[in-house]
């Protein structure tokens, strides 16, 4: 499988290319040639699988032209050692949980295949480049990206990996899961936003100094070995439904969405035949992609602090994906592509004040707790899906990796998992960082 940059100014890459530079050399994000259909046979036999199974069929059409078959199924396998089960929460709604993996947060599928992958070409060195000894993962967080690539990658050899994330604005427990780790894991506080984190990362990519001086990639969703492994769990959520009885055809997914890395693997999934009827993609106040399907106008902004902090993005990077996607690479115009989107995305934006009613709302009349994120796509669901349909929204991550804000909102008092409880027991260790990238480059360059 080849890889072409969004930007078409890049060279051609193959997987391990993409996966192992993470950025195409024009800024652009690397896409797949084409996108296989899964067969008819596949989706007959869904409902009966297993959650590893259903995902390495899944893999195979992602990677299976660039992985060996048993390495793939090892890689699978081992990145799925946890559940993602569907939960119902009233008669309509269900959550996909995706909060029963290591640090308790989606993003550990998709930063643990990341890991093995990249340590896949690392030992084996497939393809026309010879491989390299030791790999530098710069990665920007606006919560639980950071946790869940530090811990994907903790301890793994030939990878050192460089957090960033902005200070005093992610939670104090999802600080402690990157800050206390050591061993191959540097974290690094700016003195900034979460856009401005990305930003240095996304510099340092392009910094011919700064390449020549050690390699470097990303674990950020504009990673193809970072999304698009996410496309495993909504296969899986459908086979679910599919189990107890549920049509394919009235299923409306909903994702709370920040860089969009989530939706958009679930819309490349769509593309390989996911029997999904819609997808609605659920902001908190940074509303960038909401404006766009109302106007057409994609209109960058800086993000707002906001209690769903992970979605607090200002300019959603996997934009350029989506739009490549409905464009057919540019084949559309801008018209005819805005209307492919809205024609099966809806989108939703919700303040902090309206979070914080959902997430009482939803607790007195079910019991069930959300976080801030799942709040916006339940909502969503709840103000937006047709009669005769059933609704998923994604539970991105634990409620206790919120517990402050969930205790506060809801009057409670939420046991803390023990895995999260191991975390903060831990010291902190940190670099402070200005948002300046000489200041960055010059750290690494020291390195």
């Amino acid at each position: 499988m080849r890889y072409y940059s969004t930007n078409h100014q890049a060279p051609e890459a193959d997987l391990r290319k993409a996966v192992v530079k993470g950025l195409a050399e024009d800024r652009g994000l690397y896409m797949p040639e084409r996108i296989n259909k899964l067969p008819k046979a596949f989706f007959d036999d869904m409902p009966t699988m297993r959650f590893q199974d259903i995902a390495y069929n899944v893999a195979q059409a992602f990677f299976g032209e660039d992985v060996d078959g048993d390495g793939l199924m090892d890689l699978v396998y081992d990145t799925l050692r946890f559940d993602c089960p569907v939960v119902k929460v009233k008669d309509n709604i269900y959550a996909l949980e995706l909060f029963h993996g290591p640090t308790l947060a989606f993003k550990d599928v998709g930063a643990r295949f990341m890991a093995r992958l990249l340590q896949y070409f690392l030992r084996n060195g497939r393809g026309k480049t010879a491989p390299h000894k030791e790999v530098n993962v710069l990665v920007a967080t606006s919560g639980d990206t950071g946790s869940a690539v530090a811990n994907g990658f903790l301890g793994v050899e030939g990878i050192h990996v460089y957090v960033l994330y902005p200070k005093g604005k992610v939670s104090p427990i999802q600080e402690c899961q990157f800050t206390t780790l050591g061993q191959n894991i540097t974290a690094i506080e700016v003195d900034g936003v979460f856009d401005d984190c990305q930003a240095l990362v996304k510099s340092a990519f392009m910094d011919q100094e700064l390449n020549k001086h050690m390699k470097l990639t990303s674990a950020n969703s504009i990673n193809v070995a970072r999304f698009l492994p996410q496309a495993f769990y909504y296969f899986n959520a459908v086979a679910s439904m599919q189990a107890i009885d549920h049509q394919t055809s009235d299923i409306v997914m909903c994702v709370p969405s920040g860089n969009f890395g989530n939706i958009c693997a679930a819309l490349f999934g769509h593309q390989m035949g996911l029997p999904v009827k819609r997808f609605i993609a659920a902001n908190n106040a940074n509303d960038i992609f909401y404006n766009y399907l109302q106007t057409g106008q994609y209109e960058p902004k800086p993000s707002k602090q906001t209690l769903a902090n992970a979605m607090d993005v200002g300019d959603p990077s996997n934009f350029a994906r989506i739009i490549n996607l409905y464009s057919k690479n540019g084949q559309l115009s801008a018209e005819e592509t805005h209307k492919a989107i809205t024609d099966l995305i809806s989108g939703a934006t919700y303040s902090d004040e309206q979070i914080k009613e959902t997430m009482r709302k939803c607790y007195a009349e079910t019991g069930y707790i959300l976080d801030p994120h799942g709040a916006c796509g339940y909502r969503a669901l709840e103000e937006q899906l047709h009669p005769g349909e059933v609704g998923i929204f994604c539970e991105t991550a634990h409620p206790a990796k919120f517990k402050e804000k969930v205790d506060d909102i809801l009057g409670i008092d939420l046991p803390i998992p023990d895995r999260l409880a191991a975390f903060m027991k831990g010291k902190k260790q940190s670099v402070e960082m200005s948002k300046n990238f000489e200041d960055f480059k010059r750290y690494l360059m020291s390195r």
